[in-house]
């Protein structure tokens, strides 16, 4: 049966009837219908499944097939488009409303080296509060029923990770709380990032408008992520800009750039500078600081055409101007709702590719300034308390949940009063929860400690110490993956009573956990040289080793684990830490070195045992 008669294109009428129904009423299900039926047929004739050039002439069949497979294209786009117009999570009667936003960035380097570039930049606008898809472009909501936008934004991605049930308007409100701030006073806020696209995200930088009763621009929330995942936000007023100036460092003015470009009233724009405390870029240090010139681009009275127009200036820690950051609107912003299917499909077409290429064009650039321009590399620190640190690799996913469970154990041993708020890293939806000592039900004067991870890395470094006290203060205190709001409380912690004799359940718990004694040793300090052109004492030194003449015993945690966990729990901790020691012997430390070792080992026995 051929293609040409299965389908009735030669008959004028029919054919203009079904093309008629595909173009008005097609979905997804019929572009998989015409496929699997033109691929079917073919294969039971016989011929080539895609009969577009025969080696002499196109041909009816080739022409059919393109037909064809362009109806089915269509209908694919077009199910995608048109399915957001008729999502309404919510009725929105707030002033703004979601728009794409063309833009240009443009960075200017002005010391030590100077260097410049620019390239073409797309962000998206959405109102905080706002669910639901706008014309099939754009789409968000607190959950992922609103994803049919090829523009996603998910509020679990943004501020602090997870409880994307709260929805932007909820983490929003959250978060100013966290920084003394009344989300009252801020009823209008707007959301300017770059979107999720075809579940690919890369976003350096998103731009918080919050707007006054009276609709006035008197805040923006930054929200600054770098290349390994971690995060800080910044919460920048125009009441206290002078105050944060003089606290901070000397920051300069911007050159009179924002002069040249100033429209409207001084209220519709925000000028703050601030003390630079996060690692963003590895050719610069963590010390100077920041100054922001934005725009509103709804000025006045959230009324504007929507105009993107931000200036960010960088100074050294001896305030010398250091780089500009600038990203603008080129044109005015987009109206998705608006836009006809062949609008759509061409701003599709020019830029769908904008998002994909932002990190290989930031690791051609720092190419350029490493080789060229000789840069010197600021190696990265551990961040600090008022940052977020990176999402956790599966091994340390699978050992949080055993320190929280550890830490609310010694707590529940204390014999003094004692409350510990955890608060970890790395997991999104993870909760900040509080542990209280028997102690501190039958006490006013209770001691209150926050125990803040920093970093991860703290859970899969914590279980190479025998000693608690040890690992406390020495991640405390000399890699710094922790913080600790009171570190005289600490010694109350560790020094609990003594535990019950263990009695192992088995030889296979004995046999693993004094192979984890043996090979147990206290982890190397993180220390990093600052630059690539400076080496610290301890990296001088190579002929000197240190060696620990303590008897490695059991730790605490480990008894902890052998005592008072389940089985499944027992094997899920003795497998990761000793795949954690026997990693530092044979694979560098790396867990993902590791396990391509030990699929080649295993490879390689499976061809010996059936050769």
């Amino acid at each position: 049966m051929d293609i040409a008669r299965g389908m009735p294109w030669h008959s004028a009428p029919l054919g203009i009837l079904t093309l008629s129904y595909y173009l008005l009423f097609g979905n997804l299900g019929d572009a998989y219908l015409l496929c699997f039926w033109t691929l079917l047929f073919r294969w039971q004739r016989g011929t080539t499944l895609i009969p577009i050039y025969d080696g002499h002439s196109l041909g009816v069949n080739g022409l059919l097939w393109a037909l064809t497979v362009a109806v089915a294209s269509y209908v694919l786009i077009k199910a995608w488009t048109r399915s957001g117009r008729h999502v309404k999570l919510r009725q929105w009667s707030g002033p703004t409303k979601p728009l794409l936003f063309p833009c240009r960035t443009t960075h200017t380097r002005l010391f030590p080296k100077k260097h410049s570039f620019t390239y073409s930049y797309l962000m998206v606008g959405v109102p905080v509060g706002w669910e639901g898809s706008a014309g099939g472009m754009i789409s968000t909501a607190s959950r992922d029923v609103a994803s049919t936008g090829w523009y996603q934004i998910h509020a679990a991605d943004y501020l602090e990770r997870g409880n994307g049930h709260l929805g932007l308007r909820g983490k929003l409100d959250d978060y100013l709380k966290s920084q003394g701030a009344d989300p009252s006073c801020y009823p209008y806020a707007y959301l300017v990032t770059a979107a999720k696209f075809l579940g690919y995200h890369f976003n350096p930088i998103s731009f918080w408008y919050l707007y006054s009763a009276e609709r006035d621009m008197t805040a923006m929330v930054l929200e600054v992520n770098n290349t390994f995942g971690e995060r800080r936000m910044y919460f920048l007023t125009s009441s206290d800009a002078a105050e944060r100036i003089i606290k901070g460092p000397s920051v300069p003015d911007t050159g009179g750039l924002e002069d040249k470009t100033r429209r409207g009233p001084a209220s519709s724009t925000l000028r703050q500078a601030w003390p630079k405390d996060f690692h963003v870029s590895p050719f610069n240090s963590r010390k100077g600081g920041y100054s922001l010139v934005a725009r509103d681009p709804f000025a006045p009275m959230l009324e504007g055409v929507g105009r993107i127009n931000n200036t960010i200036n960088m100074s050294s820690s001896k305030s010398h101007p250091k780089l500009t950051a600038r990203i603008f609107s080129e044109g005015d912003a987009i109206d998705p709702v608006s836009m006809g299917m062949w609008q759509k499909l061409k701003f599709l077409t020019a830029w769908w590719w904008v998002g994909f290429v932002t990190f290989p064009r930031i690791v051609k650039e720092a190419g350029v300034l490493l080789f060229k321009r000789k840069l010197h590399v600021w190696y990265r620190p551990e961040p600090l308390r008022q940052s977020m640190g990176r999402l956790a690799d599966e091994t340390e996913r699978q050992l949080e949940p055993m320190f929280r469970r550890y830490l609310e154990y010694l707590v529940s041993q204390c014999p003094t009063p004692l409350a510990i708020r955890y608060i970890p890293s790395g997991l999104a939806d993870s909760q900040i929860e509080t542990f209280t000592s028997p102690a501190a039900h039958n006490d006013n004067s209770v001691d209150e400690l926050d125990f803040k991870v920093l970093t991860p890395v703290f859970y899969s470094r914590f279980v190479y110490y025998a000693h608690d006290l040890e690992a406390l203060f020495c991640e405390l205190n000399e890699s710094c993956t922790i913080w600790v709001s009171r570190p005289d409380l600490i010694p109350k912690l560790v020094f609990k009573k003594p535990p019950p004799t263990l009695r192992l359940s088995s030889y296979f718990d004995y046999g693993y956990f004094k192979l984890i004694q043996k090979m147990r040793r206290r982890p190397e300090r993180i220390v990093r040289p600052m630059t690539s052109t400076q080496v610290p004492t301890e990296f001088s030194t190579p002929n000197t080793k240190k060696t620990d003449i303590r008897d490695f015993r059991i730790s605490s945690m480990d008894g902890y684990v052998l005592s008072n966990e389940e089985e499944d729990c027992r094997k899920l901790y003795r497998s990761l830490v000793l795949k954690l020691f026997i990693a530092d012997q044979v694979a560098m430390g790396s867990m993902d070195l590791l396990w391509l070792e030990s699929f080649i080992f295993r490879t390689v026995l499976a061809w010996i045992a059936t050769r």
